[in-house]
């Protein structure tokens, strides 16, 4: 049975990057995902200095206010203190959570991946607001990865903790009524939404196979 909090109420998020968008404007293709049903957004950019972080960062958030969308931004705790955005998504190896409520305690949303099983044991858990199930299925777009999940992955880790789950890791129309049932609260879309040539129609359909999982 999935459960959720009163932080944490979303079903579709997105998680954009310019690179993502295949030279596309980033806020145009955010602003067609919203108008399929997106109701969260990560901005994730590794390859941008602070300064341009920011300022992408600024405009995205212009177009989510308007939609009562939340925006987080991935792994910089200045650019999304200076961006006054809702919060922020961590891995394992990035800034801890204890750490970041510390020194952001009007962070709003925080999410924390788990890589592995053991992670669930950790005090670092009781800062976040949901949990990332990283990758449910490899990417080619994450060449680190520690666990592959998959459905049962997800299964295992529902039955030990009441914290929403956020699948991400090769989530498309054709896995989302399984990923769904299978335990996780929400799914995080990278390419089958932006890289899409309809984004609003693509993230239409996967929200689609999510409400009739539910």
């Amino acid at each position: 049975m999935n459960t959720m909090n009163k932080l944490f109420t979303s079903r579709l998020y997105l998680v954009v990057s310019e690179e993502a968008c295949r030279g596309r404007d980033i806020v145009n293709v955010t602003e067609q995902a919203l108008k399929g049903g997106v109701d969260l957004v990560q901005l994730r950019e590794k390859q941008l200095n602070d300064d341009e972080f920011v300022k992408t960062t600024l405009r995205l958030k212009e177009i989510l206010d308007r939609y009562n969308v939340p925006l987080i931004v991935n792994d910089n705790l200045q650019v999304a203190i200076s961006s006054k955005v809702h919060g922020i998504h961590v891995g394992n190896n990035d800034i801890s959570p204890s750490r970041i409520k510390s020194l952001w305690p009007q962070c709003n949303m925080l999410g924390y991946s788990i890589e592995y099983l053991e992670q669930l044991n950790n005090s670092e858990i009781e800062y976040a607001d949901y949990l990332g199930i990283s990758p449910v299925f490899s990417t080619p777009s994450k060449i680190d990865t520690v666990t592959e999940w998959g459905l049962e992955g997800i299964r295992t880790i529902r039955n030990l903790t009441n914290k929403p789950l956020v699948a991400i890791g090769r989530m498309n129309e054709s896995n989302a009524y399984d990923v769904i049932k299978a335990g996780a609260d929400c799914l995080a879309i990278v390419s089958a939404i932006c890289g899409a040539d309809d984004p609003a129609k693509a993230a239409e359909v996967i929200r689609n196979q999510i409400e009739k999982a539910l």
